[in-house]
């Protein structure tokens, strides 16, 4: 009880901005697999579609050619969802970043202004 007792506001917003951070980084892996992988299933299903064999498969096939019209224009909504969807969150991911970014600088002046103040040095321990 005695360490819960020891942790002060700041060390547990420095916690919650490291989760925020981890977890920031994880949506960037997902991020950046949506910028990649959401065009080239777009591209490989454009590319079927305009295939010179494409439209022998709807006419012989009449269920396949169903399904794989079907199958094909949800490929190319939900990959384009997807796409849009990669772009927000990468232009949100960089303004994360760059607040971020300002909130360690500011936080490292502020440290360095309080330790000044109080003539303390980083190695002592309180």
């Amino acid at each position: 009880m005695e360490d819960a007792e020891n942790y002060s506001i700041r060390d547990v917003i420095e916690s919650f901005v490291e989760q925020i951070q981890t977890t920031r980084k994880m949506l960037f892996g997902i991020t950046i697999s949506a910028l990649i992988l959401a065009p080239l299933a777009i591209g490989l299903s454009v590319y079927l579609v305009k295939h010179e064999h494409f439209f022998f498969i709807l006419d012989e096939y009449d269920e396949f050619g169903t399904f794989l019209v079907i199958l094909l224009v949800t490929v190319i909504i939900v990959s384009s969802i997807w796409l849009v969807l990669g772009i927000r969150q990468f232009a949100m991911l960089k303004s994360w970043n760059s607040r971020y970014s300002n909130y360690i600088k500011k936080k490292e002046k502020l440290d360095e202004k309080i330790s000044a103040s109080f003539d303390l040095d980083e190695d002592q321990e309180t």
